[in-house]
């Protein structure tokens, strides 16, 4: 993580101290161990949560926890202290690392909080990204399990890059 205020590293404490909206991008496998550590710097913030529940080797089927959210169980964990939003599951990690790449798919935002779900919202379409409010974060579920689908696809079709798209709607 880079701080905000200069251009050095710092822990996931201080970044998470620093934002005023953190952004969890680790393996399912982390996931709460992560959230344990920075969770009292997250109180009063917006916390975007990009897990997925992918167990490799067998990424490829889905495999969502008991609790049916890996987002959700985060929730649940962190209190209403801190407004957690699921959202970028389904957009490929490798061209979210590309500040260029013009992106052909939509992003589905989840969160009990509608003005958390806004402002990820707005920040999808900052980086040029269309994003979806899909509803509370119970249907964080959903996009989760839709990723082993977009690998299974992108595995057979031999693309990185499979993404969703919502068609039939008038959004104004």
């Amino acid at each position: 993580m880079q701080c905000q205020y200069n251009n050095s590293g710092c822990g996931n404490v201080q970044a998470a101290e620093q934002a005023d909206i953190a952004v969890l991008t680790v393996p399912y496998s982390a996931q709460r161990a992560v959230v344990e550590e920075v969770q009292h710097a997250l109180s009063g913030k917006i916390l975007v949560d990009v897990t997925v529940p992918l167990k490799p080797p067998r990424v490829f089927q889905v495999q969502l926890p008991d609790n049916g959210s890996a987002v959700q169980a985060v929730q649940t964990f962190l209190g209403d202290s801190v407004k957690v939003v699921s959202a970028f599951q389904n957009i490929s990690a490798h061209h979210l690392t590309d500040l260029d790449y013009q992106f052909d798919c939509e992003v589905l935002v989840c969160g009990d909080d509608a003005e958390a779900c806004e402002t990820v919202i707005q920040m999808s379409e900052a980086i040029g990204l269309h994003a979806w409010h899909a509803g509370v974060l119970a249907n964080s579920v959903v996009a989760e399990a839709l990723t082993s689908v977009l690998i299974a696809i992108n595995k057979r079709y031999k693309t990185p890059s499979a993404g969703i798209r919502i068609t039939g709607v008038n959004a104004a």
